[in-house]
C-alpha cells in the first residue's frame, strides 16, 4: 500500500472515540496496538468482524494487544451500531473503542482510504485495513482486504504471536506456522550463537546445497 506501511512511525493525531477523546501516540505507546478500519456502520461483514474482535478481545488481551477501531461514522451512529455488533454476537461486549472520522481526515493519514468505494456524497469510505502497532509507534504488519472479504481473527493471532516472538527471540515463523510450532532461527546467528541462545536445542535439517541454514527451534 502506498502511504503509511510497514516500519513507519504511525501519525500522531487526536480523535473521538466511543471511549472519549485520545491522542493516538499515548494510546499505542508501551503496548501492541491492532488499528483497523471500516468501509461502514450497519454493514454485515463490519458487523460480524466487529463482533469477531469483540469475541477474540481476551485472546488479544492476554497477549498485551489493544484494539482500536475507525469507521467514517459519527459517534451516535457507533453507539447505535454496537447494540446490533452485541446482539450478533450474543455474551461478547465491544469493550474496545471505536474511532469516528466524518471528515476522512485520519483514514487518509492511516492509509485506510478505498479508492474505489464512496458514499453516497462521493466521499471516500475507509478500506478494510488492519494495522499491526508495535510499542515502538511503528507498522510491523499490515492487512488490506477488499469490502466483499470478511477479516479472519485466527489469522491475526497467530501474526500477533509471530511478530512479538520475531521481537523477542531471533527467530522468524515458516509457512503455515501455528502458535506452538517450531520456528526457524534467524539466518544471522551462527551456530555457535544458536546453541546459546537457544539451551533447549535445535534441528538442523539436511538440504541438498549442504548449506545449514534451515534451523528448527521451539521458543
Amino acid at each position: 500500500m502506498p502511504g503509511l506501511t510497514i516500519g513507519d512511525t504511525i501519525p500522531d493525531l487526536e480523535a473521538e472515540t466511543t471511549q472519549g477523546k485520545i491522542n493516538l501516540h499515548h494510546f499505542c505507546s508501551n503496548s501492541w496496538t491492532i488499528l483497523f478500519s471500516h468501509p461502514g456502520d450497519f454493514t454485515p461483514v463490519c458487523t460480524t468482524e466487529l463482533g469477531k474482535m469483540a469475541e477474540y478481545a481476551k485472546e488479544f488481551n492476554q497477549r498485551g494487544v489493544k484494539l482500536l477501531g475507525l469507521s467514517c461514522d459519527d459517534i451516535q451512529s457507533h453507539n447505535e451500531w454496537i447494540k446490533d455488533i452485541e446482539a450478533f454476537t450474543p455474551g461478547c461486549k465491544v469493550s474496545y473503542p471505536i474511532m469516528s472520522d466524518p471528515k476522512r481526515e485520519i483514514i487518509k493519514k492511516l492509509n485506510m482510504v478505498d479508492p474505489d468505494e464512496k458514499d453516497s456524497s462521493g466521499n471516500n469510505l475507509p478500506s478494510r485495513a488492519l494495522h499491526i502497532v508495535g510499542p515502538d509507534l511503528q507498522v510491523k504488519l499490515s492487512f488490506l482486504y477488499p469490502a466483499t472479504t470478511g477479516r479472519n481473527m485466527d489469522e491475526v493471532v497467530r501474526v500477533v504471536e509471530s511478530l512479538q516472538k520475531a521481537s523477542k527471540f531471533k527467530i522468524a515463523t515458516p509457512a503455515n506456522w501455528k502458535p506452538g510450532d517450531p520456528a526457524v532461527i534467524q539466518p544471522s546467528v551462527t551456530d555457535q550463537q544458536a546453541k546459546d541462545m537457544f539451551p533447549q536445542g535445535f534441528e538442523t535439517k539436511d538440504l541438498p546445497s549442504g548449506k545449514n541454514y534451515l534451523r528448527f527451534t521451539k521458543v
